[in-house]
């Protein structure tokens, strides 16, 4: 690997590490009724997170921190398979580092902390309505990803639209599926604490929306001219 594509894959790393750790830690809050966290305060501490290390990770990866975006991306031709495949292991290797770390933590209640804050389908929500949930509230933030941080004429607010938009998806998908939309946020706290239900929900539904958002954003709407 060369020391280029390393730096990238570092920030990568850390991005996604944050993203786990403090979601996971949020919804652990939130199920304390007296704390006052609730659905927003889940929803605020996912963006908050994404738009901090979006905007401090741009510089050096283009703070992906999230296999479907970089997929999305690479349907998309902005970058390139090898490049994917390095950013994809770094964002599992944050997310899995943050779950175990945070086993080590909560001690003697780790397991069932960690697998609370692992996304999962409510009762009675099918796996093809969680995927099509997961592929649609993601499509919306690689939608976002490409127009505030991808096209040459986005507006320069560096991660704020992106962690926005995080957190306007779990106000709605986060009592259905959890709203992960990433599938390193499912796989790092599922690896830590063997909750492993439902599992390809989180592959599929966010791949399939960061492909669609990348093939309509990368080859269809950049072809457009700002000016027009």
């Amino acid at each position: 690997m060369n020391p280029g594509l390393l730096k990238k894959c570092v920030a990568e790393f850390i991005g996604t590490f944050t993203l786990i750790f403090i979601g996971v830690g949020a919804i652990h809050n939130a199920s304390d009724p007296t704390a006052g966290v609730g659905l927003l305060g889940v929803a605020l501490a996912h963006g908050l997170a994404i738009a901090v290390m979006v905007s401090s990770t741009g510089g050096i990866s283009g703070g992906h921190l999230n296999p479907a975006v970089t997929f999305g991306l690479f349907v998309g031709g902005k970058i390139k398979l090898t490049d994917s495949i390095a950013y994809w292991v770094a964002q599992l290797a944050g997310g899995s580092a943050a779950g175990f770390l945070l086993l080590s933590i909560f001690s003697a209640n780790g397991v069932a902390i960690v697998a609370g804050g692992t996304p999962d389908l409510a009762k009675d929500v099918a796996q093809s309505t969680g995927i099509i949930v997961e592929a649609v509230m993601t499509f919306f933030l690689v939608f976002v990803v490409y127009g505030t941080a991808v096209y040459a004429h986005a507006p320069k607010i560096g991660g704020l639209a992106i962690g926005a938009t995080i957190t306007m998806d779990i106000l709605f998908g986060g009592p259905i599926t959890g709203g992960s939309m990433n599938p390193a946020r499912t796989f790092g706290p599922a690896l830590a604490s063997g909750h492993w239900n439902n599992h390809i929900v989180y592959w599929a539904g966010p791949l399939l929306g960061g492909a669609v958002a990348g093939l309509i954003c990368g080859r269809f709407l950049d072809r457009v001219n700002p000016r027009n």
